[in-house]
This record gives C-alpha cells, structure tokens and sequence, in this order.
C-alpha cells in the first residue's frame, strides 16, 4: 500500500514528499535530534564507518535533507561528495552548513530525483542514503538506480528507522512514535500529516530480511544488516557486482 504525506492533496507521491520537507526544512534538525534524544548522530556515525572502508573517492549522498550525513562524510573522509535531494528548501540549508564548515570546495549539492539521477554508469564509489529510503516512491527502482551510478565493487550503506524486533521495546516505540513524535512535530512544525506520515511510512518499510532481499533481487552484492539500538535502526550495505 501506498502511503503519502497530504490526504487532500491532487499531487503524486513525489510531489507530496517533495511538498512536505519543503514545509518542515526550518524545524527539521530541531525535531530530527529532540524527538531521537540525539541518538540519530551516533547512529549517522556508525553508519560512515561503513561508508569509509575502502577509503572512497567519490561519494554521493542520495536524500541528503539539510546536509547532516553529507558534511559527517566530509568530516570522515577525504573524498568528493555529491548529495542530492528533492527539496530546494533542504538543500539551501545544506549548503549554508557546508559553507559554515568551509567544505564547499568538497561538496556539491543538486536538486535530484532518487529514481532519475542525472549522472553516468559506474560514476561512485560509494552511495549513502540516510534515513531517506522509506520516502521513495518505487525502493525497488530506485536500489537499481543507485547501483547504475555505482562503480564496480562499489558499496551503497542505507540507514533507516525500523520496527525493533522485542516485543516490549515495539510497545514502547509504537506510542511514542504514533502519539508522542506527532504531537509535538504538530506543534513545532505546524504541519500535522507530516508527523503523521512519519510512522506511517517507517510501519510501511520492508525492514530487515526484506530489504535484505530487495538489494539482492535489484542486484546487490554481500548484502549485510546490522541492527542499531534494540532494533529502532539498522544499517544495510551491498556491493556492486
């Protein structure tokens, strides 16, 4: 089944994602690291650990939000990166982190769809998407793309929030991601079916195994999980063939 942010919005689910991280871009970082109790930055760099094995050249960050993935690789590694995202208003606070940093020099931001990059076969050695793979519009499609774009033997690391496997810890993750994160993400960010859409779209994600198997049927090699924080995240890496 499909989820989208906007019930009452005429536009695809691209269109309506594209919409709702314009809506929030401001209160974005503000919300992402309170309602996570800033765990979400150990998890980010656990993630780059992964990202860096093989000393990369190239990286591009695929659903970069405002920049926090992006600008931890460059802090991480000495490659060129390249992150995209559909969202303007994400990216230009991106870009102003990134010229706080002085890493403009190694960072180039693009507004780009996940599904329809706009870069040649076999262009990366490594691909990142952070907290971003639930919100594509086809994940089966968009796994083939990135590997078009990654070089042979290159590696993609996913991170992404998931239902945690304990029955007990489920419990207490159901509430606070279905009554508690919405409530305050209302408040804050004055935009309700975002924080709505939220849990929607992570109780929608074919965590675990199941990714596992997408990444193999889109053609992923050596495809690995490693479950962070009593399963509340997990990270997953597969390499080009």
């Amino acid at each position: 089944m499909e989820i989208k942010p906007y019930e009452n919005s005429s536009k695809d689910k691209r269109g309506q994602i594209e919409d709702m991280f314009d809506n929030i871009a401001e209160n974005y970082d503000f919300l992402n690291h309170s309602l996570t109790f800033g765990i979400d930055k150990l998890w980010r760099r656990k993630a780059i650990k992964q990202a860096k094995i093989n000393s990369p050249e190239t990286i591009l960050d695929i659903a970069a939000g405002t920049g926090d993935f992006t600008i931890l690789e460059a802090e991480n590694t000495s490659a060129n990166i390249t992150a995209i995202d559909i969202s303007q208003n994400m990216l230009d606070i991106a870009i102003k982190k990134a010229e706080t940093k002085k890493m403009s020099e190694r960072i180039k931001f693009l507004k780009a769809d996940s599904l329809n990059m706009p870069f040649e076969d076999n262009s990366f050695d490594v691909a990142t998407v952070g907290f971003g793979v639930r919100n594509f519009v086809d994940i089966p499609k968009g796994l083939k793309e990135i590997l078009r774009v990654l070089k042979p033997n290159g590696k993609l690391v996913v991170l992404e929030l998931s239902e945690p496997p304990n029955k007990i810890v489920k419990l207490g993750y159901s509430f606070y991601f279905h009554k508690v994160l919405p409530f305050w993400g209302k408040i804050i960010s004055k935009d309700a079916q975002a924080y709505q859409y939220l849990p929607k779209s992570v109780d929608n994600f074919p965590y675990g195994e199941k990714f596992l198997s997408l990444m193999t049927e889109a053609g992923y090699n050596n495809v690995k999980l490693k479950w962070l924080t009593l399963g509340l995240s997990a990270i997953y890496t597969g390499e080009k063939k």
